[in-house]
């Protein structure tokens, strides 16, 4: 049976432009559960056949070079296939996200841009509501009502309009995202798509981890900030043992999951750590994210940021434990070189609030235009969004691609050439408060200094 479908990858590699899609990701669909170290290899082959456009053909050659060497990740894709995902998991993983996010939306994507003149973005992030069920400390998501929601009306507009640009990968945050019922409908309407969704994990219970394994296009990605002890001081007693519990729900369902960090000043190497790492491992993750914390909204506290130094010991920790262990990380910073440098402004993506804003990225809480008003093609062509993209083109080292952090300056310029409005009050702080400015000016300055001696 393993020969026989060993010989339908071949012969599929071979004859790939004589199959059409459909058939070629059902077969693909068919051999991934008996999937080998030898077929995976056989696999990256087929991709890079249905692949038009060459950087998405030399991103699926990285992926098999790595793989040839045995790097984690093929243990990582082999669990995947062979039974730690429910069947419908398994499908939307293989068909939204890999085939129509990566390869055909890429080809989209590169035809949009010949025929309109303007490369769109890779994702798209949107806040539909920014209402939550936790206080957590230093968040305001809960001063949020119904009334501030974004309808789900101009949600599944935005899904529509993106996709006919070639954007498949959605990233939904908040706020709480499961408080909206409303959002499962919109998962089940664009089962085309696949959703990263951002959560806090505390309403994920068995009958909901049961729907997104139903479901298939969605991955939570749940925020920790540590152990028992750190999650609970910050975010409520209690709040870490029912994250405990979403993840064990999410786990016997079948449905691809991760964490989600936040490294500051404070916890970085908690975040990781060995034990930190395996710890949630064990508990079933797939995948875990790092955002350095960023000195935005209400009352920003530039204290809290962590050091440069413990910046770039924390990129080398994730580099190493990419290598040693199965799981996939992303480090938002420190991974600039891997993604071409800073992606916002609409360069690799944006985010779309709760109120409709257009923002160049979900830490920039400026815009020019609105959802309601606009279309993303019209944003995307804004002078904000134009002077940010130009602006990205001048940052020569990628492991410092951030216009907030890394190059405040940028920010600050793009804002006064492009009139941007604050999109909260307190937003402005970040380019008009000189406490904050002088201390972004500094930090710039150390990190690129020491990234030169690295």
């Amino acid at each position: 049976m393993l020969e026989k479908g060993l010989n339908g990858i071949r012969n599929l590699a071979k004859n790939a432009k004589h199959y059409s899609q459909r058939e070629i990701i059902g077969q693909i669909s068919k051999i991934i559960p008996r999937i080998s170290d030898r077929n995976l290899i056989l696999l990256t082959y087929l991709a890079e056949r249905l692949a038009i456009n060459k950087d998405t053909k030399a991103a699926i050659r990285a992926v098999r070079a790595a793989w040839q060497k045995k790097h984690p990740s093929v243990q990582l894709a082999k669990d995947l296939a062979r039974g730690k995902l429910s069947k419908s998991c398994l499908d939307k993983l293989i068909r939204n996200l890999m085939i129509n996010a990566f390869l055909i939306g890429n080809d989209k994507r590169q035809e949009y841009a010949k025929k309109e003149g303007m490369q769109p973005p890779f994702l798209i992030v949107i806040s539909p509501s920014m209402r939550c069920n936790l206080k957590c400390i230093g968040c305001y998501a809960a001063e949020y009502s119904k009334d501030d929601d974004l309808s789900i009306e101009i949600v599944d507009r935005v899904l529509d309009e993106v996709k006919e640009m070639g954007i498949y990968f959605i990233t939904v945050s908040g706020g709480e995202p499961f408080l909206r019922k409303e959002h499962l409908d919109i998962f089940e309407k664009h089962n085309d798509m696949y959703f990263l969704v951002y959560t806090n994990g505390t309403l994920i219970d068995r009958k909901m981890a049961e729907k997104l394994a139903e479901l298939g296009n969605v991955a939570p990605g749940i925020s920790v900030e540590g152990f028992e002890k750190e999650t609970d001081q910050r975010r409520g007693e209690g709040t870490f043992k029912k994250v405990m519990q979403a993840m064990d729900n999410l786990k016997n369902a079948g449905v691809l999951f991760g964490f989600s960090a936040t490294p500051t000043r404070y916890n970085s190497e908690v975040l990781v750590s060995d034990e930190f790492i395996d710890f949630y491992l064990k508990k079933g993750c797939s995948f875990g994210w790092y955002f350095q914390y960023i000195p935005i909204g209400r009352s920003p506290n530039t204290s809290l940021m962590a050091t440069p130094k413990q910046r770039i010991k924390l990129g080398k920790k994730v580099d190493k434990i990419r290598r040693t262990k199965p799981i996939f990380l992303g480090d938002f910073w420190n991974d600039g070189p891997y993604v071409g440098g800073c992606m916002a402004g609409g360069r690799a993506y944006l985010h779309i609030t709760c109120k409709g804003d257009i923002e160049p990225c979900v830490f920039t809480h400026f815009a020019v235009d609105n959802i309601k008003e606009k279309t993303l093609r019209e944003a995307l062509s804004s002078p904000f969004f134009k002077a940010i993209r130009r602006k990205l083109k001048t940052i020569k080292d990628y492991r410092a691609p951030c216009t907030i952090i890394d190059h405040p300056e940028i920010l600050r310029e793009a804002c006064k050439a492009g009139n941007a409005y604050p999109t909260h009050g307190g937003a402005e702080t970040i380019i008009k408060d000189e406490k904050i400015t002088e201390h972004l000016d500094k930090y710039s300055r150390k990190i690129q200094e020491l990234i030169k001696k690295d």
